[in-house]
């Protein structure tokens, strides 16, 4: 995958998480509100791999 497409895809997963986490407080679902917090850092994670992909593109250039 391509560095803008892992953060795309990061992006996404953080706004997704975001809105179940937000859904699950609403409506007292626990899980839905744990899935989320999972969603959320895992989108964290990709955003930050294509940071990474991006920097070492620049650096080896």
């Amino acid at each position: 995958m391509g560095s803008t497409a892992d953060k795309a895809k990061g992006l996404k997963d953080q706004a997704v998480g975001n809105i179940k986490q937000g859904v699950g407080k609403v409506t007292g679902n626990d899980k839905l509100r744990a899935e989320g917090v999972v969603q959320e850092k895992k989108g964290q994670v990709e955003k930050a791999v294509g940071d990474t992909k991006d920097a070492v593109k620049k650096a080896t250039k």
